[in-house]
């Protein structure tokens, strides 16, 4: 999916005058970096294989079930909305009989990667199993074909996998929602605490600040805040180690990166990768041979774009296939595939009839741009 080179292992770049080579010191086993409007795969490296997602899951279930939810909706939080939450999850504080709007939740998801707040929106969206049902038929809709959810808040269970790939499709699309951009970009809000006698609107006296886990966007000792970062999701489990995707727009260009499970076992390792890959990106775009591309959703893909297509007239076409998998996941290693281009064009508003219109870009408007402060 995307182009024959993204399913060869290895590092995929075609470089030309002027552009940098790749940064050193990558050690993740998945990465890639993108133009987020045109869809462009600038590079990449084992871009399909599947691995633990940790909560960057969590883009797929609010882009899920955002549309869902009017975020002024309130809910009074009882014991079976918390049920089943895995040990060690990460939480942002949700109270058994506090009352809680929509938004505050959505706050908790991801600023602090709440399991429990994602438990509390599963319930409401109608429990945990229909939400994971959603969440892979939206996943297949994307065309994120490599993707599998067992749990909605990314939390490490068997056969819940997604890839680099999947991650910046989710990424993309929730970007498309305005309180998604919202929500992924702020960097920190006040969260209710627990409810005073009779308070039902859950605004008790002992609220308390909560601040973005993504180091990027609110930065920490050894990592600044990255100039137009704006969202997306980060993740760390013991399983999957540590995942992250991100947006950020520099001089006109939105790039998105996605790193997964860097070796290197260095404090904040997935967000200076991302930095790297970033930087080189803001470099390359515009002036690399793109080594693949984003595909919209089945719903928006016009004919040219669907799997073995060759708009382009680029090798790669006429029915070309990225390799399967081997038994661990990882693209297999094939030498003289051609590359797929044609760039099918990003999807896509959708039209009040529900319809989608297909365009070459997929601008992101109103994007909460980051700056360093000061």
């Amino acid at each position: 999916m995307g182009g024959a080179r993204l399913g060869v292992a290895g590092t995929q770049v075609q470089l030309a005058a002027g552009v940098p080579v790749l940064p050193k010191g990558l050690t993740a086993r998945s990465w890639i970096v993108a133009d987020a409007e045109s869809g462009e795969v600038l590079a990449a490296h084992d871009a399909h294989w599947r691995l633990a997602p940790a909560s960057t899951m969590k883009m797929l279930f609010a882009d899920t079930v955002l549309p869902t939810l009017p975020s002024a909706e309130r809910h009074k939080v009882v014991p079976a909305d918390l049920a089943g939450i895995g040990d060690g999850s990460s939480m942002v504080g949700i109270k058994e009989g506090a009352t809680y709007s929509v938004r505050d939740l959505w706050l908790g998801v991801f600023l602090r990667s709440g399991n429990d707040a994602v438990h509390v929106l599963s319930s409401m969206n109608g429990g945990l199993g229909k939400t994971v049902a959603d969440m892979n038929a939206h996943a297949q809709d994307l065309q994120a074909l490599d993707t599998h959810v067992v749990t909605p808040d990314g939390y490490d269970a068997p056969g819940q996998l997604s890839s680099a790939y999947d991650l910046t499709l989710f990424a993309r699309s929730g970007l498309q929602k305005k309180d998604f951009r919202t929500y992924c970009s702020t960097v920190r809000a006040t969260f209710p605490g627990e409810t005073e006698k009779g308070d039902e609107g859950g605004k008790g006296g002992d609220s308390f600040e909560i601040q973005n886990t993504n180091r990027l966007l609110a930065g920490d000792t050894d990592v600044p805040v990255y100039q137009g970062i704006a969202g997306v999701k980060n993740g760390n489990t013991t399983n999957a180690g540590a995942t992250f995707t991100g947006v950020a727009e520099r001089d006109g260009h939105v790039l998105l990166v996605t790193v997964m499970h860097p070796q290197e076992d260095e404090h904040n390792e997935v967000y200076k990768e991302a930095a790297k890959l970033l930087d080189w990106g803001f470099t390359a775009d515009g002036k690399v041979t793109p080594v693949g591309e984003l595909v919209p959703p089945k719903g928006a893909a016009p004919a040219s774009a669907q799997p073995g297509a060759n708009p382009s007239g680029q090798a790669g076409g006429d029915g070309a296939r990225s390799p399967q998998p081997d038994a661990a996941g990882r693209p297999v290693r094939s030498g003289g595939v051609g590359i797929a281009l044609g760039v099918a064009g990003g999807v896509l508003a959708l039209l009040a009839a529900g319809a989608y219109l297909v365009n070459r870009r997929w601008p992101l408007p109103d994007l909460m741009r980051r700056r360093p402060r000061g």
